[in-house]
Parts: structure tokens; C-alpha cells; sequence
């Protein structure tokens, strides 16, 4: 067994080095860190200490599911992260099938660095325009009114809030997903789009039977894994955004773990609902795999 191992390593030692950096951020920033997750069973006090502080099991997950605003705050993050999946997920994949069409290399190349550019720009920077553009007296606020419209009080009105967020993370991390799916075409055999021709199929028949399918693969796994962070929304977009008129629809689990954790210094609390969050988003990993598995052959584990 030892020498079987050890013929592995010699083998594959290079790969190993390579890997070794990366297993061990893994291991020092995200599993290390993991033994914390106690303090969501006690009433933690940082002069006490994790070894000192009183026990008190489940009963921060039971003042969470007692908490009058649970269901309405786990209903906003279940929506926008619903509208993410509907309208944000599709569009990397929308843009990289656009993009893979441009045959003038540097016509693409400008339009790919214009698209990625904005996933570089902070949520504050991303905020701060649109509350600029939408206030009373902004630019997008005078165009509605230009219209016909009364001029209206976009940000504070509650029916816009999600559709405002969407966009905004549309705009941000669109052009920068469609990288994974550029890739994932750069790997699709030529030969297939040559018989496709010579069978005389047009672009939008090579698109339709081959490309697509394709990118399945690259689409399912991707979508598997968003499903896991269902419940992670932005804290900064939406504590930059939100404001009392539209807390009702702009509360998440983020901004609520801020304010009723963090602020309040109730840690043991704030772990409390990050434990929730995490074991919702493996669960629905496991639900969403066991699905894919069962009608394709789309799976992870």
C-alpha cells in the first residue's frame, strides 16, 4: 500500500507541487477556520473563549425559525436569488453563443474587454451610479417623467427593488461568466461544424444541434453549483440599496446577520444562520445532482 502510494507521488510529483499551493489556502483559510461553527451551539463570549463559553445547543436556530421576519426575509433571498437563476444565469451563456459567432478577431476582442470590465468595478462604485441615475432628480428619473410619466421615486418603491438589483448584477458579472462558456466552445471539435456544412446546415442549425449540446455538460454543473449559494446574496449591493422604504423586500439573510449579528455582537447567532444557509445550499447541491443524475448524464458526484 506505502509503496503503491509512493510510486503515485513519484509519478505525479510535479502535479502534486502544483496542487500543494491551492490545498493549502484550502486548508488554512476555509477548512482550519471550520471548528468556529461550535460557537453557533453556545452563548459565545469573546473574553471566555470557545472552551469557557456556556453550552447551550439548538437554541439559536430555534430564536432564528421563532424570529417574526424569518419567513419574509428567507422569501426575499429565495426571490432574488430565483430571479439571478431565470435572468442572471442565462445571459454569460447568451453572450458567450453571440460572441463565438464574431469571426473579426478584434471586433470581438474590444467586445469581450467592454463586457468583463464592469466585474472589476466595486458594488459601491455599481450603487452609487444608480443611485445617482435614479433618484428624484436623476438622469433615468427625468427620461420616465420626458415620457409621460409622474416623476416617480424609483428607489424607494418596493415593486422595482428586485427588478433594480437584477439588473444591476446582469451588468456586473454578465461578461465576466462568459468566460467559463467561451472556454468550454473553444473545446468543441471543428470537425463537427465541417460535416454540419458540408450536410448544408446553417448557422443557427449548428448552433441549435451542436453547439448547445455541447455546453450542456458546462451549463448543468455550473447550475448545480449556483444552486448551493442560493441563499448568498450580495451583502454589499443590498445593504447599499436598501433604505426603510423598501426594507420589507430588500432584507436577506446577509444584511439581517449585519445587523442582528454582527452589530449587536450576538456571533453565536450570526453563525447560527450561516450554518442554515450552508446546510440549505448543500442540500439543494444534493437534490439538484440526484435530479441531473437521474435524467442525464450531467452529474457531479
Amino acid at each position: 500500500m506505502v509503496a503503491a502510494v509512493w510510486k503515485r507521488w513519484r509519478m505525479d510529483k510535479y502535479l502534486y507541487m502544483m496542487a500543494f499551493p491551492g490545498m493549502f489556502y484550502f486548508a488554512i483559510f476555509h477548512y482550519l477556520p471550520m471548528w468556529g461553527v461550535a460557537i453557533a451551539f453556545q452563548d459565545y463570549d469573546p473574553f471566555q473563549g470557545v472552551a469557557r463559553s456556556e453550552w447551550v445547543g439548538m437554541e439559536h436556530f430555534a430564536r432564528l425559525f421563532r424570529h417574526p421576519d424569518f419567513w419574509l426575509i428567507l422569501r426575499n433571498t429565495l426571490v432574488i436569488s430565483f430571479l439571478n437563476i431565470v435572468f442572471f444565469f442565462p445571459a454569460p451563456i447568451v453572450l458567450a453563443l453571440l460572441l463565438n459567432e464574431i469571426r473579426a478577431a478584434l471586433f470581438k476582442k474590444t467586445i469581450q474587454t467592454v463586457l468583463y470590465l464592469p466585474h472589476f468595478v466595486s458594488w459601491v462604485v455599481i450603487c452609487s451610479l444608480t443611485i445617482a441615475l435614479m433618484n428624484s432628480e436623476g438622469l433615468i428619473t427625468q427620461l420616465v417623467h420626458a415620457i409621460g410619466y409622474p416623476k416617480l421615486q424609483l428607489l424607494m418603491d418596493k415593486s422595482l427593488f428586485w427588478g433594480i438589483v437584477t439588473v444591476q448584477s446582469i451588468w456586473k458579472d454578465a461578461g465576466w461568466g462568459t468566460i467559463l462558456f467561451l472556454a468550454a466552445l473553444a473545446g468543441i471539435s471543428p470537425e463537427l461544424y465541417e460535416s454540419a456544412k458540408v450536410d448544408g446546415a446553417t448557422r443557427w442549425q449548428m448552433m441549435r444541434y451542436i453547439t448547445i449540446p455541447c455546453l450542456m455538460n458546462t451549463i448543468v454543473i455550473l447550475l448545480i453549483l449556483r444552486l448551493g449559494q442560493v441563499l448568498n446574496i450580495s451583502f454589499d449591493q443590498l445593504y447599499i440599496m436598501g433604505n426603510p422604504l423598501v426594507k420589507e423586500v430588500a432584507e436577506v439573510f446577509d444584511t439581517y446577520v449585519y445587523q442582528a449579528g454582527v452589530l449587536q455582537g450576538n456571533f453565536s447567532y450570526a453563525t447560527a444562520i450561516g450554518i442554515f444557509k450552508s446546510g440549505v445550499g448543500f442540500l439543494l447541491i444534493l437534490v439538484a445532482n440526484y435530479i441531473s443524475k437521474k435524467t442525464s448524464e450531467h452529474y457531479l458526484f
